[in-house]
């Protein structure tokens, strides 16, 4: 019996010291990334609506049926939420003390091994490489992709703004968005650039699920409890 619990006591500080709980993502980087996943999807929502209305209000003899206007507002509302998520995002992701781990991934771009294998991992071939931050090569790949769709739809999305708001912010954008507009072939031109670019989010939306859930399945470090408590657990070799 004592043999036993000597065995177990044994077993028990051999897997405290090849598994620990390490922080990978701050309360800031996690409440982020949770806003800029509400406004993705009301975003989503109201643009295939004013794209396509799907819904017919009721009839009312009253001038009060503005279902078209009502969405559109709340389109613009979370689209100014998600500017300033960029903006604090690409502060956060330069001049973060806490939190490094995203730059720091930057460091496995340059390795072509590192590319292989991780090609290699999600063909099941090869073992999960040892990475720098907290991505890997693919997930940093299509981050670059998604902000710059980002990135266009917010300049789209202003374009579109400056044409139904003529005073504040929409005053002061108005002869900028106007330029970019024109550069980019008028009003129609810039509506299906904007479109084109939300089903662009759409597929990131869709591999960046399937690799967090696959990275979960197959590494077993809680890859999405992290986003949610920010810790995931690390093996030490």
């Amino acid at each position: 019996m004592e043999t036993t619990d000597k065995l177990e006591e044994h077993s028990s500080k051999k897997a405290g010291q090849e598994i620990e709980m390490e922080l990978e993502f701050t309360s800031f980087y996690r409440w982020h990334h949770w806003i800029r996943v509400l406004s993705i999807i009301i975003l989503i929502a109201t643009g295939f609506y004013i794209s396509v209305p799907f819904i017919i209000p009721a009839v009312n003899a009253q001038p009060t049926n503005f279902l078209n206007a009502e969405f559109r507002g709340l389109h613009e509302i979370f689209g100014f939420v998600m500017i300033s998520m960029f903006i604090g995002k690409t502060y956060y992701f330069f001049f973060a003390v806490k939190d490094r781990m995203e730059i720091k991934s930057y460091k496995d771009v340059v390795s072509l091994k590192n590319w292989l294998n991780q090609i290699g991992y999600y063909l099941l071939l090869t073992k999960h490489p040892k990475l720098s931050g907290a991505y890997n090569v693919i997930q940093l790949l299509a981050y670059f992709v998604f902000y710059i769709a980002i990135t266009g739809l917010i300049v789209t999305g202003l374009i579109l703004y400056v044409h139904s708001f003529h005073l504040g912010i929409g005053g002061m954008l108005y002869d900028g968005m106007r330029a970019i507009e024109a550069t980019l072939g008028g009003l129609a031109a810039v509506r299906e650039l904007h479109h084109l670019l939300m089903w662009g989010v759409i597929f990131f939306i869709v591999g960046h699920v399937y690799m967090v859930v696959f990275n979960a399945v197959y590494g077993k470090e809680g890859t999405v409890d992290s986003i949610f408590s920010g810790y995931r657990w690390k093996r030490n070799h």
